[in-house]
């Protein structure tokens, strides 16, 4: 089995922000499916889900984003798992709004949530899926940014890019993470529409 978490903050003022983008991906992904994410256990609202021949535990964090990974610690240890068996989705403040960059390990950047999930596991080694949310234009204000609801204009981008993010995490677990880095990490120029 696989753990597939998405990283967000529970509540509904919280639901269509910049930094819901994980919770909303394991959102897409179970509705995918016709699967509900609404059971809960260790601290966290989780379904099972079937990817490919993979089951995978969909799990989106209830302790908050800055405390994301006492859940993700606690859901390994109840399903006898390790980082290896481990998949984070969350956004990305450094990367444009619709790109997503699939990483093996690496640091957590500044994101609280990683820094707590990578606190909380004492490793880096797990696969995450990052997705940006850098508007356009310059912000003043990054908490605040992050905080605050998309913009109606950005509703048909943050729609593909959840779309993306399922198939990105559809094809590490079909086919590996060096596949999937393959065809995700590459710069994508916007398209004439």
């Amino acid at each position: 089995m696989k753990l597939i978490v998405g990283l967000g903050n529970p509540g509904i003022e919280y639901q269509f922000t910049p930094h819901n983008l994980g919770f909303l991906t394991i959102d897409r992904i179970a509705s995918d499916r016709g699967i509900e994410v609404k059971n809960r256990q260790c601290r966290a609202l989780t379904a099972r889900a079937v990817i490919g021949s993979d089951t995978v535990l969909l799990a989106k964090p209830e302790t908050y984003m800055n405390l994301s990974g006492l859940a993700v610690r606690e859901l390994l240890a109840k399903h006898d798992l390790g980082p290896e068996d481990l998949v984070v989705i969350y956004d990305e403040l450094d990367l444009p709004l619709g790109r997503i960059r699939i990483r093996q390990r690496g640091s957590s950047a500044g994101h609280n949530g990683m820094e707590s999930v990578i606190g909380a596991l004492g490793t880096q080694e797990f696969v995450r899926v990052r997705l940006g949310i850098a508007p356009e234009r310059k912000i003043r204000d990054g908490v605040k940014y992050v905080l605050t609801p998309f913009r109606k204009a950005q509703l048909k981008t943050v729609d593909g890019v959840l779309d993306s993010a399922a198939e990105a995490v559809q094809l590490i677990l079909s086919e590996g993470v060096a596949v999937a880095m393959n065809r995700f990490n590459r710069k994508v120029e916007p398209s004439d529409e």
